[in-house]
C-alpha cells in the first residue's frame, strides 16, 4: 500500500530548503534553479523595485537574484532579509514598500511564489499535504507562536495547500538521525540556525519490524548564527570604524553614539542609513573627531554599499575558526582595509553570553524529559553553527565525544519534515494553526 507524500518546508532565518516526499516513503530535497546553477538551497531574502513595465508597477525577486538586485542598485532597491524574525512579533503589523502596504504574510506569501517558480521540481499543493519547520521558541522579546502559526498558515493558503502541518525543527532533524539508528536510543537533537537555538530529545524504539518515537522534552532560545556574526563585528569591526572613539563639542568631551553600529551585522540596512538622519550626523563628526580616520572608514562602508562584502568576510572568518585555532580577517573594499589574526579563544569569548544562553537551554530540556546527560544515548548536532568549536564543547562536556555526531545541516530538517508527513499518528508529531 503506497504512502501519502508530503512536502517538508524548512523557512530558515538565512536559507530555506525543501523536501518532498514520494509514495514509499522517501524523501528527496528540492533543487532550485539559481544564477550559478542548481542548489537546494534558497537565500530567505526579498527585493522590491519599481518597475512601470510591470503591471503592478514593481518588480519583485527572492532568493539569489534578490541579493543580486539589490547590489545592482541599492539605492532603488529596498531588501529584506532574515524577516522570519518578524513572524512571531506583534509589533509588526505592516511596512510600506514602494507606497504599498506589506504584512508579515504578504511578503512570506511572495517569498514561497518566487521559490516555486524556481524549483526545478513542481512545488505545488496538489495531491499532498505541506509539513512546516517552526522553531521551538521564535526571536523576539515576547514571541507570540500562535500568532506566527496564523501568519504562515494564511501565506501558504495562498499557494493553495490546504493540508498545512507544522513540526519543531529539531523533531524533523531528529527524524531524519533516525534512518542511522540499528537499536533503541534516546536521542537529543540540536538545531542551530540563523536566528534561533532549538532541542528535543526523542525515544526511538524498534518495534514490529519499524521505528516508533516518543517525544520526551524540548527548549529553544532565540540565539544562534547571526547573533555570533555580530560579536565577530561588534569586537573586530566596529572598533575600527570609530566605535569608542570620542568628538570634541564646544568644551565637551563626548563618545561616538554605539548606535551608528548596531545596523552593521545586517548589511542590507546600510543602505538605509545613506539618506538618514544618522549619516548627515557622522558626516558632521568627522571635522570634530579625535580619529577622524575612523569615521571615514565608517562612511565609506556606507556610500560604497560594502555591506555584503563585509557580511562574507565575517562568515569566512567563522568558518575557519571551526577548523583552526587561528585564522586571518580580511576585508577589503575601497579604501577600507581591515586585516588581523583572530585566535578562536577570543571568539569564544566575544559569543559568551550566547553560548551561556545555549547551555542553558540545553540543561532545560533534559530537565523537561526527567534526564541526566549519562541516559541520553545519542547527540545530533545540525546547523551551521554546530561547527563552532565552542559550540561544540558545550556537548562534549555533558556527553562522552562516540555519542555526538553532526552534519547534514542542510538537508535534516526539510527531509525530516517530509519523513513526518508519511507517519500514521500525525497528530503525535504536528500541530495546525489555530
Amino acid at each position: 500500500m503506497s504512502q501519502p507524500f508530503a512536502i517538508g518546508v524548512d523557512f530558515g532565518t538565512t536559507n530555506t530548503v525543501v523536501a518532498r516526499g514520494d509514495d514509499k516513503g522517501e524523501a528527496r530535497l528540492v533543487a532550485f534553479d539559481t544564477p550559478t546553477g542548481s542548489d537546494c538551497t534558497f537565500r530567505s531574502t526579498l527585493s522590491f523595485n519599481q518597475d512601470p513595465a510591470e503591471l503592478t508597477g514593481r518588480t519583485v525577486n527572492a532568493g539569489p537574484w534578490a541579493i543580486e538586485a539589490y547590489l545592482d542598485d541599492p539605492a532603488d532597491t529596498r531588501f529584506i532579509q532574515s524577516f522570519k524574525s518578524y513572524a512571531a512579533s506583534p509589533l509588526f503589523s505592516e511596512t510600506r514598500i514602494l507606497g504599498r502596504r506589506y504584512t508579515f504574510e504578504d511578503m512570506l506569501s511572495a517569498f514561497l511564489l518566487r521559490l516555486r517558480e524556481n524549483s526545478t521540481d513542481a512545488l505545488t499543493a496538489s495531491g499532498g499535504r505541506v509539513i512546516v519547520g517552526r522553531p521551538v521558541r521564535f526571536v523576539g522579546a515576547a514571541p507570540d507562536p500562535d500568532l506566527a502559526l496564523r501568519r504562515y498558515q494564511t501565506a501558504f493558503e495562498r499557494l493553495g495547500f490546504t493540508d498545512i502541518l507544522y513540526v519543531h525543527e529539531p523533531v524533523a532533524a531528529a527524524f531524519f538521525f533516525a534512518r542511522r539508528l540499528d537499536a533503541d536510543a534516546t536521542v537529543l537533537v540540536a538545531d542551530f540556525g540563523g536566528g534561533t537555538s532549538d532541542f528535543s530529545i526523542i525515544r526511538f524504539t524498534h518495534k514490529n519490524g519499524g521505528l516508533s518515537s516518543r517525544p520526551l522534552g524540548q527548549s529553544g532560545v532565540g540565539v544562534a548564527g547571526d547573533a555570533f556574526d555580530f560579536r565577530i563585528i561588534d569586537h573586530l569591526v566596529s572598533p575600527a570604524l570609530g566605535k569608542g572613539s570620542s568628538y570634541r563639542d564646544f568644551a565637551n568631551v563626548l563618545p561616538v553614539p554605539n548606535r551608528y553600529y548596531t545596523s552593521l551585522a545586517k548589511w542590507d540596512q546600510l543602505a538605509l542609513m545613506q539618506v538618514s538622519r544618522d549619516m548627515r550626523d557622522i558626516r558632521g563628526l568627522v571635522r570634530k573627531s579625535f580619529e577622524p580616520e575612523k569615521l571615514e572608514k565608517l562612511i565609506e562602508l556606507i556610500d560604497g554599499n560594502h555591506g555584503h562584502h563585509l557580511y562574507q568576510a565575517v562568515s569566512r572568518l567563522k568558518e575557519s575558526l571551526s577548523t583552526q585555532t587561528r585564522a586571518p580577517f580580511s576585508f577589503l573594499a575601497g579604501r577600507i582595509s581591515l586585516e588581523q589574526t583572530v585566535e578562536r579563544d577570543a571568539f569564544a569569548d566575544w559569543i559568551a553570553p550566547e553560548l551561556a544562553a545555549i547551555e542553558g537551554a540545553v540543561d532545560m530540556a533534559l530537565a523537561e524529559a526527567s534526564l541526566g546527560a549519562d541516559q541520553i544515548d545519542r547527540v545530533f548536532l545540525t546547523g551551521g553553527s554546530s561547527f563552532v568549536p565552542a559550540v561544540r564543547a558545550i556537548f562534549e562536556r555533558r556527553f562522552d565525544s562516540d555519542r555526538i555526531a553532526a552534519g547534514s545541516e542542510l538537508e535534516s530538517i526539510a527531509t525530516g519534515l517530509s519523513l513526518i508527513g508519511a507517519e500514521a499518528d500525525l497528530e503525535r508529531w504536528c500541530s495546525r494553526a489555530g
